[in-house]
């Protein structure tokens, strides 16, 4: 039998196990195999798990349903006015997501809202959170929708798996009393 390095083997016993292989199937391939065999079952496994993290931010970028792709960089912060203690960086650091806190941008047209809502959102799906993007317009005519074919508790539990939920230009279209009361389930929610 070959030498192999414990560096090998652990790598090997991390990967297998993110895998669910059992402690008793891995200490087999480590007692049988040689050092040649386990590098490449390392790599074997270290690759699919690569191509499982790839397709799993793919599903998560579609499911967002962004409207274009869009990332903090080359964004411009000068006109950005963030509560006392907190700044870009906490706000890059995605922790506000973590602990279910709330920012609402406000300003002008044209002041770049949807572009930082859009970028907190694909950083939240690179670090692998579920993320739903809606105009709130879009989001109340579908809950109303779901409210007359008897499946808004299907959808609201369906919002509700969300890591973050952006609901961007919330209040340019003007909306019925119903979908405002439904708009505000899922606010509060």
């Amino acid at each position: 039998m070959a030498v192999r390095s414990k560096g090998d083997a652990e790598q090997l016993r991390r990967l297998a196990r993110a895998l669910y292989f059992s402690n008793e199937t891995i200490e087999w391939f480590l007692a049988s195999s040689g050092a040649a065999q386990l590098r490449a079952v390392s790599d074997f496994i270290g690759y699919e798990m690569d191509v499982r993290e790839r397709n799993k931010r793919s599903r998560l970028y579609r499911r967002a349903t962004f409207p274009q792709v869009k990332s903090f960089d080359g964004y411009d912060f000068s006109q950005v006015a963030f509560p006392d203690g907190y700044g870009v960086d906490n706000l890059k650091s995605l922790s506000f997501v973590d602990a279910a806190q709330d920012f609402v941008f406000h300003g002008q047209t044209g002041r770049g809202k949807t572009h930082l809502a859009i970028a907190i959102g694909s950083a939240c799906v690179m670090a692998g959170k579920a993320v739903r993007f809606y105009t709130a317009a879009e989001l109340a005519l579908s809950l109303a929708k779901a409210k007359r074919e008897h499946r808004l508790e299907a959808m609201m539990k369906d919002i509700d798996r969300n890591d973050l939920v952006i609901l961007d230009e919330f209040g340019y279209v003007p909306i019925d009393v119903e979908s405002a009361r439904l708009l505000f389930q899922v606010v509060s929610a």
